[in-house]
């Protein structure tokens, strides 16, 4: 899995354009927590590349001011972990802890 680091906040508004060409996933991960780390290794294993979804990482410990902006910007309450599905500069998929399915980031 390629994952990009989203660790700068204007990465949020090239995040939304790159949406209007593919979809693009945002994980909030807790490396201090287990749960975020099972949900991590959930959507390691399941992830098939060519499924053109685009995967940011983002590092909760060290980049919280980033999730409160992704809250406060996009209206998703902030959870740990979290996946979060931008399609066409919107919101098209939100879930956290074991809630989240791989099957719904790629639908």
């Amino acid at each position: 899995m390629n994952w990009k680091t989203l660790n700068e906040l204007d990465q949020l508004d090239q995040i939304i354009e790159e949406s209007h060409n593919q979809r693009v996933m945002i994980l909030k991960h807790s490396t201090r927590c287990s749960i975020s780390s099972m949900a991590l290794n959930r959507l390691e294993r399941s992830w098939e590349e060519g499924n053109n979804v685009t995967p940011y990482y983002l590092d909760l410990i060290q980049y919280r001011p980033i999730s409160n902006a992704i809250a406060e910007k996009f209206g998703v309450e902030h959870q740990s972990p979290q996946v979060i599905v931008f399609e066409n500069g919107k919101v098209v998929y939100s879930a956290s802890h074991m809630g989240i399915s791989y099957k719904e980031v790629v639908a």
